[in-house]
């Protein structure tokens, strides 16, 4: 008896909707990316196989490194608010004035390292031309004009009148060439207004095999 042969056909999937689901995500994952913004001072932190992350809100940065060749140190503030209640602060301190312009594009300036007598031109100035080296002189920490203290005092005291219960929140983020005097008159001036525990920023090391 003769066999019949079955004709066979090649299956096929239709994968449109496979496609629209991808293209779907793809699209929201770059509509809600936040792109990294530029680091107004550069650094490369030591490394570390702790893995504890910083928070998200009531954190200082303090920034230590080398900018056209000389140390600096930046300052970084979290919160938007936070940081045009401290420049108001700071200002009435100093006995400046800022416009409201400024005030509000200052609180867009995530790191700054300028004296204050100079923060305006700087805070003027386009976010790229601002993050230059050699742009910003850092602010200035030595005995007879120590702003970084002031600007450090404040902050705790805007904190504070904003009526937040958890206290501020202090890191250091120093380059791992960096000389430790500088990082010590860091720590100090912390240590001064009763600040013992702040963080030290490290770059992640894999840990050793065993």
């Amino acid at each position: 008896m003769a066999k019949i042969k079955m004709s066979k056909n090649a299956a096929s999937i239709d994968m449109t909707a496979m496609c629209d689901v991808a293209f779907l995500l793809l699209t929201f994952f770059i509509l809600t990316a936040t792109a990294k913004q530029p680091e107004a001072l550069p650094v490369e932190t030591p490394a570390s196989t702790v893995q504890t992350k910083l928070p998200e809100t009531g954190l200082i940065t303090l920034t230590v490194g080398k900018d056209a060749d000389k140390n600096k140190v930046f300052m970084g503030i979290k919160d938007r608010d936070l940081r045009a209640k401290t420049l108001e602060l700071m200002a009435d301190k100093y006995q400046m004035k800022f416009t409201p312009e400024e005030s509000a594009q200052f609180a867009l300036v995530e790191e700054f390292g300028a004296p204050i007598q100079d923060l305006s031109r700087v805070i003027k100035m386009k976010s790229a031309d601002r993050n230059k080296a050699g742009v910003q002189a850092g602010i200035p920490l030595d005995s007879l004009d120590n702003q970084l203290k002031d600007w450090i005092y404040v902050a705790r005291q805007a904190n504070a009148d904003a009526g937040k219960t958890e206290l501020l929140k202090f890191a250091i983020k120093g380059d791992a060439k960096q000389e430790y005097p500088q990082i010590r008159k860091i720590m100090d001036i912390l240590q001064d207004q009763d600040i013992n525990n702040f963080s030290l920023v490290t770059g992640l090391r894999a840990k050793p095999k065993n």
